[in-house]
């Protein structure tokens, strides 16, 4: 079972940045799995801001959040990181790290990856919150 921590989270200004963190339990989780940062926002429902397919590097982002988020991993670490700048109001939430794998071939999990379908997203972290303003 794979266990997923993020932190990081904090209050900052509008314009700010952060960088959420997500630990994996199990290393093969980065090896071939699509890892995803999904937010919560209050009284909206859960969406999908960025992904990333870890054994290729392939990252994918929302529009709402494109130039101003970017993902990257350490795989020695078993962390993938979100790296937030440019935070506006909108961005507050609970922060939810999740994990995918996907099989078949490179190119349908890169779909499946940046789709970014939460039912997909099997194992998930207990959240870290933001707040902007």
């Amino acid at each position: 079972h794979v266990q997923l921590v993020e932190s990081g989270g904090g209050s900052v200004p509008v314009g700010g940045s952060l960088r959420l963190s997500c630990v994996s339990s199990v290393g093969y989780v980065f090896s071939s799995h699509c890892m995803g940062w999904f937010l919560q926002a209050p009284g909206k429902e859960r969406e999908g801001v960025a992904s990333i397919l870890t054994a290729a590097g392939s990252t994918y982002y929302a529009d709402s959040v494109y130039g101003r988020f970017t993902l990257s991993q350490d795989n020695a670490k078993n962390t993938v990181y979100l790296h937030m700048s440019g935070l506006r109001p909108e961005d507050s939430g609970m922060y939810y790290c999740a994990a995918a794998h996907f099989w078949g071939s490179e190119g349908f999990s890169q779909t499946m990856c940046a789709w970014r379908r939460e039912d997909d997203f099997r194992s998930w972290g207990p959240g870290t919150q933001v707040t902007v303003s």
